[in-house]
């Protein structure tokens, strides 16, 4: 993938730190895509909790605003060399693209973030291919170019100094349409039960987990192999659609490779070398891309098509969303009216949704008994099931106001039924 060579990770006000979720690229180069509004309400409604961008859109930077999704936006290519090297131009650059809609107010580009106490929200790092290792296999041994070590020493102690992830674009996609004859497509696919063996004792089940384990031990060989750098893979997908003769390149292997790489991504499952990691994971991408520069597969790698329909189906739904994912149903608007509910987002703060559960439940006059251990709304036993039951209880009691759905930014109102089994949502 063509990429920025700085990306600035912008943790925008985002409480929800031990959420287990997926990130995913979105890209902007096509010329049927839909509105940055909409695209931020289909994500509010899956599992997605992370969006890395390409630019600093104002647009898309206002849709997600509030949304409790994580923001992480790149500077552009252009702008990279002066703000690299000079203080006013980071300055103006985070004054003009970033700080219309952000409350926090810096600069330069990485100093007052410590004065300010924001360091801990806002990060800087850099993406990098595959190519910065001299080899990739076997993990154990694998290391950083050699022309390129003493740059990525220095990229590794600033990320190490503060807290910043590695960031890399991983790919079994590509090391399988260059060496077809010797990698097995199982083993790019996610899914080799046998497992590939690495001299220190390693086994792999499949190739990103490889990729992942080369990374570390490149960056464990220059010194740094304390641990406190993490591992982000920040893009890894597969196409759905390739050049004549690409047999790789297909619907249902892009559904198989995305379905896995999303399961990888919830699991908080490490790797062979570091079982105790926790990856996080940014799925490439979004939408197919139909102004994208490049061969075929540059302009297929989406998981929706422009117009909001799935390229291929693969589970984005999280329990109690407010919808089932699709453009088409957040769109139409045809249920307004009587047929309209109020639940808690995605990922809502727990602490906050605990304080909504017992005022709403509480003060707020609701009757919560469904949600009690007798009621058909017990089951699933979880705060959020419960939270989403009384929040819509409360909305609909006191005339479905838009405000009435607020419960401190955690509710949502949605036009899709959240019913389930014998557990009835009450409407109005």
């Amino acid at each position: 993938m063509a990429l920025p060579l700085l990306l600035l990770l912008l943790l925008l006000l985002s409480p929800f730190r031990n959420v287990v979720g997926v990130g995913i690229n979105y890209g902007t180069l096509g010329n049927n895509l839909p509105s940055p509004k909409k695209v931020a309400q289909l994500l509010q409604s899956t599992l997605i909790d992370k969006v890395k961008i390409y630019d600093t859109d104002p647009e898309i930077l206002q849709a997600f605003a509030n949304t409790g999704i994580d923001l992480i936006v790149a500077v552009e290519n252009y702008n990279v060399a002066n703000i690299s090297t000079d203080t006013s131009s980071a300055d103006e650059w985070l004054s003009t693209r970033v700080l219309p809609v952000h409350s926090f107010h810096f600069h330069c580009r990485h100093c007052p973030l410590l004065k300010r106490g924001l360091e801990r929200k806002i990060k800087v790092s850099t993406p990098h291919s595959m190519a910065v290792l001299a080899a990739s296999f076997p993990p154990s041994a694998s290391t950083f170019a050699t022309d390129l070590a003493p740059a990525m020493s220095s990229i590794l102690g600033f990320l190490a100094d503060t807290g910043a992830p590695f960031m890399i674009n991983a790919y079994p996609y590509f090391a399988y349409r260059g060496n077809p004859s010797t990698v097995d497509m199982e083993y790019a696919l996610l899914g080799n039960a046998t497992g590939v063996n690495d001299p220190k004792g390693f086994v792999y089940t499949n190739m990103l987990d490889a990729q992942i384990d080369s990374v570390r031990s490149a960056i464990n060989a220059l010194g740094f192999g304390n641990g406190s750098i993490e591992i982000t893979v920040s893009e890894s997908g597969w196409p759905s659609k390739g050049e004549p003769g690409d047999m790789a390149a297909t619907p249902a292997n892009a559904k198989t490779y995305n379905t896995r790489l999303i399961q990888r991504a919830q699991s908080s499952k490490g790797t062979p070398m570091r079982p105790k990691d926790k990856i996080v994971i940014f799925v490439f991408a979004l939408f197919n891309e139909n102004k994208k520069e490049g061969d075929v597969t540059e302009r297929n790698f989406g998981i929706f098509n422009g117009d909001g329909s799935k390229v291929y189906e693969v589970d984005l739904s999280c329990q109690f969303c407010s919808n089932g994912g699709s453009f088409e149903k957040m769109s139409s608007g045809a249920a307004r009216g009587p047929s309209v509910w109020c639940v808690a987002k995605p990922h809502a703060d727990e602490k906050v949704l605990q304080t909504v559960l017992d005022f709403c439940c509480g003060a707020g006059g609701v009757d919560c008994r469904e949600t009690s251990k007798s009621g058909d709304c017990f089951e699933p036993e979880k705060l959020h099931a419960h939270a989403s039951y009384a929040m819509n209880a409360y909305y609909q009691m006191h005339g479905r106001n838009y405000w009435n759905c607020d419960f401190k930014g955690t509710g949502l109102v949605t036009f899709s039924d959240p019913s389930y089994g014998t557990c009835r949502y009450p409407q109005q």
